[in-house]
């Protein structure tokens, strides 16, 4: 199967799930994230502000933003930048799917990030990916040496994912 066709596929799956479903999912998911030790260790972590199809991450980056420096993605152009999230207050429209985004400077000391939580339309056992075939996370993951942990719904994790050189897996799928 192409990379096309799963996305296709995983779409038509996102909507058998009711939004009580997804969120049921995504409870268990950041509770096993909480729980990994990449996690705890971590001061600097990248996030991702959810979109309704996503595994839910508000609530998860409202609490943990008081303890951590949580940094979230904004499209600019074909790249993503990173701004810290400074609370729900400080979020507005970005220019790529309209996720709420954080104000502020732009942050590059990429050196810092322990953590990158990375959202997929599909993973699999060897930590590939397929995304929403844009390119943003593997041009901003390419030359990242934090830890990337990728999170998915268990309907999204694939035995095995098509692949090609500009892909970039992560470290570990939290399910």
């Amino acid at each position: 199967m192409d990379k096309k066709e799963l996305r296709k596929q995983i779409r038509e799956l996102k909507n058998l799930y009711s939004i009580e479903d997804k969120l049921r999912f995504s409870s268990e998911i950041m509770r096993q994230l909480e729980e990994n030790e990449h996690f705890i260790q971590a001061r600097w972590v990248v996030c991702y502000w959810s979109m309704a199809d996503e595994v839910y991450t508000h609530d998860f980056i409202c609490k943990w933003a008081e303890e951590k420096y949580i940094l979230l993605p904004c499209v600019r152009g074909d790249e993503l930048e990173l701004r810290l999230f400074s609370g729900k207050n400080n979020l507005h429209l970005g220019e790529g799917y309209a996720i709420p985004e954080p104000e502020g400077e732009c942050f590059t000391e990429y050196g810092k990030i322990d953590l990158i939580i990375v959202p997929g339309m599909a993973f699999d056992g060897s930590g590939n990916r397929l995304g929403r075939g844009k390119g943003y996370y593997d041009r901003f993951l390419r030359n990242r040496t934090a830890y990337k942990i990728g999170i998915c719904f268990p309907f999204q994790y694939q035995k095995t994912i098509p692949v090609d050189s500009l892909d970039v897996p992560v470290d570990e799928v939290i399910k």
